[in-house]
């Protein structure tokens, strides 16, 4: 009676539970409650039930359900497992895939020619080979190698993994291969800049009788593209059109980016006339890379034309255009274009976002890089590993240690990949907000590195005056397989320069051609001209300068005034000076450079001359500007400026530093201030400098003892080096303050500089 009863139940529940099986929009709720009915009615044993409930759950993501369903079923057969492995692939769930593959063939079930194609496209989606090539192994002992569909797919997973070779060996064993296999290997070859391999397979397609088609050619030009073969790229394109092939929209944008890294703006104008006269000036694509070729060819106004003629806004374009001002160092335009797009309510996406964060970054906007990242956040668009890249200079640039922290706390959070980009803009965010430990830490924790960041590491070391480590690291990267290129010189020769090393340094200098085969560039010139400079060999630095092959520019010559600076050379500094203001004439720092060596030797009619040249040119002289991150917030003060609402405090409390320094007989070295007025006046004045205003503001609103980081766009003065390295002995505090040349760690009244710098 019980099985009767039981047997009568599931021809009741059955039609029903079907109905909604089958129902392709059946939601999570219904296949749950079905999934319930089949339990209960003893239907899991029916194969047919529990795929249909398995392709259900794997739809809606739910692939912990799918895997009990899979459990129930006593012996699976190849549909159930074929269906997660379709399921898993459709979205992107490729080592899921994989997964359930391993379980398939555990149980001794072996893959068909349906959920073959499936199981490659995991592979080439994880760039796994090392599973590809068993797998297909067992499609040939199985004979699904036959099947077009299964070639098709091993083909493009070959591709993908660049497994070129192997991609090829199928395709030539083809029997029936077709346009498509064929143009997916030219495409993968010309990605790897293999020109003559592309253009051989391409001709051998040609040669069997498969005509090649647009896919094929703009394979071959985008291909070529991204792998840095920009020549190749236009030259496939300008041999596509003389063939008789209309080039597409597709040929158009994948060509303008090569077009624009090589600055040939002669054919972008070719292009973009090509482009108005088979009128695909519509094409979204065409328009982003329009802007974009203007845009890297400095062309901002027809950049701007492009996209102003736009019929209707597309968020790719904005993103090209946002880009290419900030390409042009026109940061302010980027930044009030971005807003307009935001007030019209274009949907910006991650590009979009930190194209403008990237933009701010670069372009010495970095507190507003850091608001916009808050804003993308707050806007629920999730950065990405592009983003914290673009993010961290910004904090970098201004010290604000607390949001770079916040930042790397987010990569970790989010499992974003810490790969050579990632860890070489961690390592010197750390370094440039003073945290040349933790810089170590990022680099020692990368698995692998690429010259940018054993750069980033050796620039670390050398702003922090820390020439041995500089020296270590150069020697480590020569000896794992790395070697250096004119940056790493750059780096080693300015550790040496803030370190005094002069013999060193000359040793650098002349290993660089010797031994590298590098030849010295100007930036190489202008670090000897330092090192030799600030160790007093006035006569060797203008010695190095006469010696060079090229002509010196504003870099070298900028130099050497300001080495004469420190030692007050007056023949020397105004030889600098003349050319420099023969290559930049609308420099001021050069003026006050000259005015300051006047000043120091009292030359007063001198330094008024100068001052009336800058009055007529319309320069002043760049505003002392500090700033300190407290309580995650970045305060910024300008030398003479009033307006912070705790300047009464701060000043209160630097008179009484004042008063202190002059009981223990350390009085303001007032030489540093070179102005023709009274000595009391010339106190006042060394008083409003910004690196003494922000560390005073430091010491009121921060917990006694506990360190303190300033950061300066300036040189810092002799006076207020003195004043703070008092300040950090009184108060009991570490104070890190970086201006321009270095790093100065002041801790118990002593500077990690020894007063050199």
């Amino acid at each position: 009676m019980a099985s009767q009863a039981l047997h009568l139940m599931n021809s009741f529940y059955a039609p029903s539970i079907l109905s909604r099986l089958l129902a392709t929009t059946a939601s999570l709720f219904q296949a749950r409650q079905a999934h319930a009915h089949i339990i209960k009615t003893g239907l899991s044993t029916q194969t047919h039930f529990s795929t249909r409930l398995i392709s259900l759950y794997a739809n809606h993501q739910c692939f912990a359900d799918a895997e009990l369903v899979l459990g129930s079923i006593p012996e699976p057969d190849v549909f159930p497992l074929s269906t997660l492995i379709y399921a898993c692939t459709k979205l992107n769930r490729f080592g899921l895939a994989l997964g359930f593959l391993s379980r398939m063939l555990s149980r001794g079930v072996l893959p068909d020619a349906q959920v073959l194609p499936s199981v490659f496209k995991a592979c080439a989606g994880l760039s796994d080979l090392r599973a590809g090539r068993p797998i297909h192994g067992i499609a040939t002992v199985t004979g699904h190698t036959s099947d077009s569909y299964v070639q098709s797919s091993l083909v493009h997973m070959y591709v993908k993994c660049n497994g070129l070779a192997d991609a090829r060996k199928v395709v030539e064993l083809m029997p029936d291969s077709d346009v498509v296999s064929w143009s997916a290997l030219v495409a993968g070859y010309a990605r790897q800049g293999c020109v003559s391999e592309a253009k051989e397979v391409f001709d051998e397609m040609a040669s069997l009788g498969i005509e090649p088609n647009s896919v094929s050619w703009n394979g071959m030009i985008a291909g070529f593209n991204q792998s840095g073969r920009h020549s190749d790229s236009i030259s496939t394109f300008q041999q596509m059109h003389s063939q008789g092939f209309k080039p597409d929209g597709t040929s158009i944008s994948s060509v303008l980016p090569a077009v624009g890294d090589l600055d040939i703006l002669i054919v972008g104008i070719q292009v973009h006339g090509y482009v108005i006269k088979q009128g695909i000036g519509s094409d979204k694509c065409v328009v982003s890379a329009l802007i974009d070729m203007y845009g890297k060819c400095a062309c901002s106004a027809e950049m701007s034309q492009v996209f102003d003629e736009m019929e209707q806004l597309d968020v790719g374009a904005c993103n090209a255009l946002v880009a290419g001002l900030s390409r042009n160092a026109l940061g302010d335009t980027a930044l009030r274009v971005f807003r307009e797009f935001m007030g019209k309510g274009i949907d910006l996406n991650v590009v979009s976002w930190t194209s403008v964060i990237a933009c701010c970054s670069q372009n010495g906007k970095p507190m507003e890089a850091l608001d916009l990242f808050r804003e993308m956040q707050v806007a629920g668009v999730e950065p990405n590993s592009v983003t914290i890249p673009s993010l961290l200079p910004a904090c970098g640039n201004i010290s604000a240690l607390m949001h770079g922290k916040a930042a790397h706390g987010f990569i970790i959070r989010r499992e974003i990949p810490v790969d050579v980009y990632v860890g070489s803009a961690l390592i010197d965010m750390y370094a440039k907000c003073g945290r040349i430990q933790a810089s170590r830490l990022c680099f020692d924790g990368l698995r692998t590195r690429n010259l940018v960041c054993w750069n980033a590491i050796m620039s670390g070391y050398a702003m922090h005056g820390k020439a041995k480590e500089a020296m270590e690291i150069f020697h480590m990267m020569q000896r794992s397989g790395q070697e250096p290129d004119s940056i790493s010189f750059t780096c080693i020769l300015s550790s040496c320069s803030q370190s005094g090393l002069t013999e060193v340094g000359q040793n650098y200098f002349n290993s660089m051609f010797e031994e590298h085969g590098i030849e010295p560039k100007v930036e190489h010139y202008a670090c000897m001209v330092t090192l030799l400079g600030r160790a007093g060999k006035t006569v060797e630095a203008c010695n190095i300068i006469k010696k060079m092959p090229c002509e010196p520019d504003a870099c070298v010559w900028g130099a050497l005034l300001s080495v004469s600076r420190i030692h007050n050379n007056l023949h020397l500094g105004e030889m600098a000076a003349r050319k420099l203001f023969e290559l930049e004439p609308g420099n001021p720092g050069n003026y006050i450079l000259l005015s300051n060596i006047y000043a120091y030797k009292r030359k007063w009619n001198e330094v008024d001359k100068l001052r009336d040249v800058m009055k007529e040119k319309g320069l002043s002289k760049n505003p002392g500007c500090s700033w300190i991150e407290v309580k995650n917030k970045v305060h910024m003060f300008l030398a003479g400026d009033r307006s912070h609402p705790h300047m009464s405090l701060i000043n209160e409390k630097l008179v009484q530093f004042t008063m202190e320094m002059k009981k223990s007989s350390c009085f303001p070295n007032t030489d540093f201030l070179l102005h023709d007025v009274e000595e009391e006046d010339k106190e006042q004045i060394l008083c409003g400098h910004s690196e003494k205003l922000a560390v005073v503001f430091g010491v009121l609103n921060t917990r006694p003892g506990s360190p303190l980081q300033v950061i300066k766009n300036l040189r810092i003065c002799g006076d207020c080096h003195t004043v703070i390295k008092f300040i950090s002995h009184l108060e009991r505090r570490e104070i890190f303050v970086r201006d321009t040349n270095r790093f100065h760690h002041i801790k118990d009244g002593a500077c990690s500089c020894g007063d050199y710098w």
